[in-house]
């Protein structure tokens, strides 16, 4: 028996785009377009009409944009998750969508196969980032207070200073493995941070908690051990 497809409402504002991805990702199997929406409300109304397991999400359209689309389903249909496909790749774009709850950031100029490996990704709770979004992302984090050193009275959601590190690692790019060299942890230890992290800060993943790092100005503290 084949598994049930990801259903997957695309929302443009633009007929050509809309009609295009369509065909493209009819082609594509494992895939189920159900519908195509105008708006960010008609999105959100689609979504919920249809149990979509996905919305292709445009970021700037008329009415409700893409943005308080998002935020809407993650409250009226938390299980959709949210694939932003814009040509938007500033820093408050893409912070805005991931903190509205987008678990995926692409391009415009994003392959076939990149939307469906985004949208496969979302499906199974997994976040994806166009590279030069991803760059951006890590880039926003870094520039804030530039030699900033974090203390546990300063530290927000109970965050110890060890996590804060950790965060810190994490807002710039590093992989668990790279975490556990830097910090002298094991690969084990690095994931129970982390678990703790997307806990107390309430993130789903990476992304969203370099958001947070980046709201919050964790992320170019220097770890004292790494200074000599």
């Amino acid at each position: 028996m084949s598994p049930t497809p990801i259903s997957v409402i695309i929302a443009d504002d633009h007929r050509v785009v809309r009609e295009g991805l369509a065909t493209i990702l009819g082609a594509v199997e494992g895939v189920r377009v159900v519908a195509l929406a105008v708006d960010g409300a008609q999105a959100v109304d689609l979504a919920v009409e249809h149990r979509a397991d996905v919305v292709l999400m445009d970021l700037h359209m008329p009415g409700v944009d893409g943005v308080e689309a998002t935020r809407r389903l993650k409250t009226e249909r938390p299980a959709t998750a949210v694939v932003v496909l814009t040509t938007y790749t500033d820093d408050d774009s893409i912070l805005a969508a991931l903190e509205a709850g987008a678990t995926g950031y692409l391009t415009k100029n994003a392959s076939a196969a990149d939307i469906h490996r985004a949208i496969e990704a979302a499906a199974s709770g997994h976040a994806m980032l166009d590279p030069l979004a991803a760059a951006r992302l890590i880039h926003a984090a870094r520039r804030d207070d530039p030699g900033h050193a974090v203390k546990d009275a300063a530290l927000p959601d109970g965050l110890t200073e060890r996590e804060a590190q950790v965060l810190g690692l994490i807002a710039q790019g590093l992989s668990n493995a790279e975490i556990a060299a830097r910090l002298y942890l094991s690969r084990s230890t690095v994931k129970s941070h982390i678990n703790q992290i997307f806990t107390k800060t309430g993130s789903r993943d990476r992304p969203q908690a370099i958001v947070y790092a980046h709201r919050h100005g964790i992320g170019t503290q220097e770890d004292p051990a790494q200074r000599n």
